[in-house]
């Protein structure tokens, strides 16, 4: 059985694991006691009554958080001709084609976020297994293969969240900092609930969200007592 830290148990004892709280509590709870040496990132897992094996309940997708994620994300574009412009002006770290694709087969993964032109996907296809596992394979679901690469950039670093449904039918996702207020993290877990009801497929029957918890990064799980509306 693995050993948790001081910090783990502190905010463990504070935690009834079979009872589910209301959403402020929870995230209360989930933040008290956190980190003092970095800031962490406050998590939310959404467990989804769908089956990802079928292609319409595979739920994938993204969405702005009103109040962001408190990161900023080093973006790397795969573009050429004035688009390659575009993204540079735009705030974009590193901007390429060929000479990418290669540097990254070699290894380099000095990037948080990938965008690229439809034009340029012939290429990126080729780093499928590579950007695949780590959800960073540019996606039109999540607006990441576009032409409007400047929209793209800016949506990203405003704090732009892609989700998606795991093999076991949860959606894990940010919420922001948990240095941020508990009415920010609310919003945010808002916009994020909203966008997956949004995404619920047609085949999807009985209740579609069936569990949700909370958590700092290497903080305890809260359980939060969700009703839709």
């Amino acid at each position: 059985m693995p050993k948790h830290g001081k910090r783990y148990r502190a905010g463990a004892e504070k935690v009834d694991p079979d009872a589910k709280y209301e959403l402020k509590e929870a995230l209360g709870l989930a933040t008290a006691v956190r980190s003092e040496k970095f800031d962490e990132s406050l998590d939310v897992a959404v467990r989804l009554s769908v089956d990802p094996r079928k292609a319409d309940q595979n739920i994938r997708g993204s969405v702005v958080l009103p109040k962001g994620t408190g990161k900023k994300f080093r973006v790397l574009v795969f573009a050429k001709g004035e688009k390659e412009k575009e993204a540079r002006d735009a705030g974009a770290e590193v901007v390429g084609g060929d000479d990418l694709v290669e540097k990254i087969q070699g290894g380099w993964m000095e990037f948080d976020r990938v965008v690229a032109t439809p034009d340029m996907m012939g290429q990126v296809g080729k780093l499928g297994k590579v950007l695949g596992p780590r959800g960073l394979m540019p996606n039109p679901k999540t607006g990441t293969v576009t032409f409007d690469v400047k929209q793209a950039i800016e949506s990203i670093q405003a704090g732009k969240v892609d989700y998606r449904v795991d093999k076991s039918g949860i959606v894990h996702a940010s919420l922001g900092k948990a240095s941020f207020s508990v009415e920010a993290l609310e919003e945010n877990f808002h916009a994020l609930v909203a966008a997956l009801v949004k995404a619920k497929p047609a085949s999807s029957k009985g209740h579609y969200v069936r569990g949700i918890s909370v958590s700092t990064t290497m903080g305890v799980g809260v359980r939060v007592a969700y009703t839709p509306n």
